[in-house]
């Protein structure tokens, strides 16, 4: 099952949609998020329940989780990534946040700063939790993911760096797309693992992996950030992206205002965003 969350633009509010072939059928839900925190059945209610039909190719589609309780991201997660940062490899998940403010839709555009010219593209697999959790142990921990998305994390190198934690770079205001929607764990391998990712700007590919490449799964990070804090769910895990960003290239290349940024998990979806100079 595909399901969205879709902006419906008569009275300016918000639906979690479930996809059907071309449409998507509202569902009695604010978002997404919204219908994983009704319950456990939550699936039975997505897939047994009828409304109105919008055609999908016209939908406006907003964040998948708007407000989700919780961003959890990792960095330093491919091999590739970390030896064009100059990382040593870490032991253990490296963890940061984002605020929900950060969060855009598919295709809206992301907002580039005016205080900074050093925007970067980082293609992710996003997990969604469905089911709710303290000290999940790793052989249980995939029982919790309600599904996976295609993310963005879309970085402020510059801010990024002003520090040694990654926070102001990470969560600059509407920089993040994540969408299009939640493709439940049926219609992927376990773990979502072995799905190729990738990310092109003005249809030039600069990252291309596999999520098999991850060094910590799925399963792995749930287990981790669970014994840290209670996931609830709609909780949004980014599990980190591969090498070719562009601050590991000889120049370093950024984004520009009028770019287009494609970023692609093979089975899950496509994030088509455009970059926009933001005003202060």
């Amino acid at each position: 099952m595909r399901l969205s969350t879709v902006r419906v633009t008569d009275d300016r509010r918000t639906a979690a949609a479930r996809q059907e072939g071309d449409e998507l059928v509202l569902l009695p839900y604010s978002d997404v998020g919204a219908l994983l925190a009704a319950g456990d059945d939550w699936q039975v209610r997505a897939a047994a329940t009828d409304g109105e039909r919008l055609p999908l190719s016209e939908a406006s589609l907003a964040p998948l989780v708007p407000h989700p309780n919780k961003i959890v991201c990792l960095g330093l997660n491919y091999a590739t990534h970390i030896k064009e940062m100059g990382r040593a490899t870490p032991a253990h998940p490296t963890l940061f946040a984002k605020y929900d403010g950060s969060l855009i839709g598919a295709h809206d555009d992301i907002h580039m700063p005016p205080v900074s010219d050093d925007l970067d593209w980082e293609a992710e697999l996003g997990v969604v939790i469905g089911r709710g959790g303290r000290h999940i142990p790793r052989e249980k921990a995939l029982e919790h993911v309600a599904g996976y998305t295609v993310a963005n994390d879309v970085t402020v190198r510059d801010w990024q760096h002003r520090t040694r934690e990654f926070l102001s770079g990470k969560t600059f205001e509407a920089t993040t797309p994540v969408g299009p929607t939640l493709v439940t764990p049926d219609e992927l391998p376990p773990g979502a693992s072995g799905l190729t990712i990738s990310c092109g700007v003005d249809g030039h590919t600069m990252q291309q992996s596999n999520t098999a490449d991850l060094l910590f799964d799925v399963a792995d990070t749930i287990a981790y950030v669970s014994t840290i804090i209670t996931l609830l769910p709609g909780d949004l895990i980014l599990t980190g992206t591969p090498g070719g960003v562009g601050a590991g290239h000889d120049p370093k290349v950024f984004l520009r205002p009028g770019q287009e940024l494609v970023t692609t998990v093979e089975g899950v979806g496509e994030l088509r965003n455009t970059v926009v100079k933001d005003r202060l």
